[in-house]
């Protein structure tokens, strides 16, 4: 089989194509340049892209590089920056996965002629008894990605491969060094690939999206009596569920933000008990496979590396079992049945029926 293998000069990546070129499979490394220039600070920069051509020159394979810088500005970065103009909390990550990895880069193998596509993503595929290909969380439930390719459809899983989705993080990491690879040990990225983090740690965030939408003051108010608290300097980094920023008074609970409104201005703050709700309302719904009916139990993940949570399907979402906090709207939440993975949805604001803003 020949199979193109997304190199993004991590140690997944790295023992990903040392496996398939292992099990006799013509394998070539490719690794996408995405962004540059100071900024370039996380996965896929110009030190990853060098490491992962390192790596391929030691397995003895060819590698490319693709620039989609283009089309990682106009499908992530022009998002993630409208997206908080707009109160909401995106996922840089998960879009990259969408649109440039499962959609870019298959398109180019195929025209290439490769048969696969494979990552080092800790998920795995199986065979379901009709046929089709099902995704699964990872065997190290600690470094399970299989929340971030939630959003990918039966016929990209068809041409995927995902070699170490059976192994922990600590036999790929053995694995490396058994190798010799110059990734072995190399931290995992932690960053967003186009934001700097700021000179001694910290992110950089404030500084990216002064520069593309600016960032103005806004009011902060109760949510249960909407009197005035104070005001936080960028309404545009505020998210739900913050807690840090919001100004305090003595003698009151803890505050957290509950909701978020561009359009006045306003931050709505409420105690850890605002924060909790029974439903979350869901856009952009999309399934593996076959979309499941209202009614239909299943678990909800809300966050990379969050709990998941029995609920019900909704005809506006999901219905919890159990009430949790509120999910920041822009949000990925992927929807399970055990291991499997079924589909995902973006979260949307939830009422606030005691809040007057």
């Amino acid at each position: 089989m020949r199979v193109l293998v997304a190199m993004s000069g991590g140690v997944d990546s790295s023992v990903a194509a040392a496996l398939l070129a292992a099990a006799g499979h013509e394998v070539v490394g490719a690794t996408m340049k995405l962004w540059g220039g100071p900024s370039d600070s996380g996965c896929c920069s110009l030190a990853d892209v060098s490491d992962a051509r390192r790596v391929a020159d030691q397995l003895g394979l060819a590698h490319h590089v693709f620039n989609f810088s283009e089309d990682f500005e106009s499908a992530v970065v022009s998002p993630y920056a409208a997206a908080h103009a707009a109160g909401r909390t995106p996922n840089p990550c998960v879009e990259c996965n969408r649109h440039l990895k499962f959609d870019r880069l298959l398109a180019r193998a195929r025209r290439l002629g490769f048969d696969a596509v494979a990552t080092g993503h800790h998920a795995r595929l199986a065979r379901r008894s009709d046929g089709r290909t099902a995704l699964l969380r990872g065997r190290d439930r600690a470094k399970d990605q299989s929340y971030v390719l939630a959003v990918l459809g039966g016929e990209t899983l068809a041409s995927l491969l995902l070699p170490v989705g059976e192994l922990d993080k600590a036999e790929v990491r053995r694995r490396a060094r058994d190798l010799g690879l110059r990734t072995a040990d190399k931290p995992d990225s932690q960053d967003v690939c186009f934001i700097a983090s700021r000179a001694g740690g910290g992110s950089g965030r404030g500084a990216f999206l002064a520069g593309r939408i600016g960032l103005q003051p806004g009011r902060v108010l109760d949510a249960r009596s909407g009197e005035l608290l104070g005001e936080v300097p960028a309404l545009e980094l505020v998210t739900v569920g913050q807690r840090r920023g919001l100004p305090t008074a003595s003698g009151r609970a803890r505050r957290f933000v509950v909701a978020v409104d561009p359009a006045s201005r306003t931050v709505l703050a409420g105690e850890s008990a605002d924060l909790e709700v029974e439903e979350l309302a869901l856009s952009a719904l999309s399934w593996v496979h076959d979309p499941l009916p209202p009614g239909s139990e299943v678990e909800v993940q809300c966050s990379a590396h969050g709990s998941p949570r029995p609920a019900l399907l909704t005809a506006e979402g999901v219905r919890l079992r159990t009430p949790a906090r509120r999910v920041a709207p822009g949000q990925l939440v992927a929807i399970f049945r055990g291991d499997e993975v079924l589909g995902s949805g973006v979260a949307e604001a939830a009422p606030l029926a005691r809040a007057r803003p």
